[in-house]
């Protein structure tokens, strides 16, 4: 069976309290499975050892740290100390719903993979801004179900905070490259070069807390919008047209505003229904009215943080023909084992 010993690889950079909570899920999983943790503290200053030898006792669990490299690279770190042969990757911020592992197993039975990705969820304790952020990660008002939800997507990308990974893959892969965000499509890309199978498990989601604030939140969908362009140079036919879509909505927004001055309201109009659209879904889905307002900001930060950063970047490489790690030294990290 290929995957008779699943190995839950965790990174952490100082979020010992994350690690707690996620721990305490892995004790109420359902079913009786082999698996092991292999959490990989990243250099931190606040370290999680101390939450890990509460759980000795409760689950196999090997600790590990290192100097900072990166969650790429501590991924990768945590596949070559791991003793499974099929790995499970997740953030430290995500939560496990009891089914999470059951789930994968009758998958991976019926229909085996050597790599999935599942989605991400709001849990009921999450705050309203953590709601209205998931929101706008995930709707299909927004990204269109790409980060998990969308079962048509072809060649789905799974993202490193809920992907499962062969070790065969893993190792005739090389696994996770330097750059972050984007380490994760970069690999799942480069897989499906190789010729391996990549897939969405609809049902696997995670609960993904995301500890964010705006601020944080900009900047986070600021460096996707500057990797993507990168990554579309490393690997041209998996260009789209749609990673367009928020620079361009962005751009029309404005320009819908500047007409909207000289008394020309249409297009401002239309953008108004899109927004009132997005918020009466958020607020059904979420059954909370503050989420719902709060959505339609996400919405607007995620839209501009990308779409800045998707043209700033695209100007840099294409028009300018900048090396991307010499002009964007921040989106790579530099030592790597």
């Amino acid at each position: 069976m290929k995957t008779s010993h699943f190995s839950f690889i965790i990174p952490v950079f100082n979020r010992p309290e994350e690690v707690k909570e996620l721990l305490d899920t892995f004790i109420k999983l359902e079913g009786d499975f082999d698996f092991e943790i292999v959490l990989v503290e990243d250099g931190s200053t606040q370290t999680s050892e101390h939450v890990v030898n509460q759980f000795k006792d409760q689950l196999r669990i090997s600790y590990y740290y290192k100097e900072n490299t990166g969650p790429g690279d501590s991924r990768n770190f945590g596949m070559r100390k791991a003793k499974g042969n099929y790995f499970i990757i997740l953030d430290s911020d995500c939560l496990l719903p009891k089914s999470y592992l059951k789930v994968v197993k009758n998958h991976l039975e019926k229909n085996y993979s050597d790599c999935y990705g599942g989605p991400d969820a709001a849990h009921e304790s999450f705050s309203k801004l953590q709601k209205a952020i998931n929101f706008a990660m995930t709707s299909f008002m927004t990204t269109g179900g790409i980060r998990g939800g969308k079962t048509s997507v072809d060649n789905f990308q799974p993202r490193s905070f809920n992907m499962g990974l062969s070790k065969e893959a893993f190792e005739n892969s090389g696994g996770f490259g330097r750059i972050h965000p984007g380490e994760d499509p970069d690999l799942s890309i480069r897989l499906n070069n190789l010729g391996y199978k990549t897939q969405l498990i609809e049902n696997a989601f995670v609960y993904h807390k995301r500890r964010i604030s705006w601020s944080k939140f900009y900047t986070q969908v600021y460096k996707f919008g500057m990797v993507r362009p990168i990554l579309n140079s490393w690997h041209p036919k998996t260009k789209r047209l749609t990673y367009w879509f928020p620079a361009l909505f962005s751009l029309g927004l404005i320009f819908a505003l500047f007409l909207s001055v000289f008394g020309y309201l249409w297009l401002l109009q239309i953008f108004g229904m899109y927004l009132l659209l997005t918020f009466v879904v958020a607020w059904i889905t979420s059954r909370d009215l503050v989420v719902g307002v709060l959505s339609i900001i996400a919405v607007l930060i995620q839209f501009f943080g990308y779409g800045y950063g998707f043209l700033k970047s695209t100007l840099a490489i294409k028009l300018f023909r900048k090396n991307p790690e010499q002009q964007f030294p921040n989106l790579f990290f530099k030592h790597v084992e």
